[in-house]
């Protein structure tokens, strides 16, 4: 593969994921030029670096709410994190808006359910496949650790 096809792959995944240049550029090389498989490394990557962070305290995070619009649906979720600074991102902010509205429509009994279903918008990744990718794109570690749902 040229180059100049790998800088643009390589740039087209880096605003895709947010990940590191090199990493990327490492995937690339690693499958050929063939995107759908460096992204694949790359996910397994991640995930791999994602299970070496479990055991780091979260100190920090979120307390996110939603009220569905007909008013009778309420959530309320803890996602904790390791630094304020990931606790501000657009990415983790996003990522608590997305789980208060899987829990508004699937109803899970408890996190580990939770964590289990296929995401609403993106039915290819589990809520955990989620959480682990922010895990991996920040390098810390990230808990959902509790959640509420009103109903009337």
């Amino acid at each position: 593969m040229e180059n100049k096809n790998i800088i643009e792959l390589v740039k087209k995944i880096r605003v895709e994921t947010g990940l590191g240049i090199m990493e990327i550029k490492s995937a690339v090389e690693e499958a050929g030029g063939d995107e759908v498989k460096a992204k694949q490394i790359l996910k397994e990557k991640g995930f791999k670096k994602a299970e070496s962070k479990t055991e780091r305290e979260t100190r920090q995070g979120r307390v996110a709410t939603y009220t569905h619009s007909t008013g009778k649906i309420g959530v309320m979720i803890e996602l904790q994190c390791e630094t304020d600074f990931v606790a501000k991102h657009e990415d983790f902010l996003e990522l608590t808006k997305d789980l208060c509205l899987q829990i508004t429509a699937m109803n899970p009994e408890t996190v580990e359910d939770l964590l289990k279903q296929e995401f609403i918008k993106d039915s290819t990744q589990t809520i955990e496949e989620m959480i682990k990718t922010l895990v991996a794109k920040f390098g810390e570690n990230m808990k959902l650790t509790r959640f509420a749902r009103f109903e009337i």
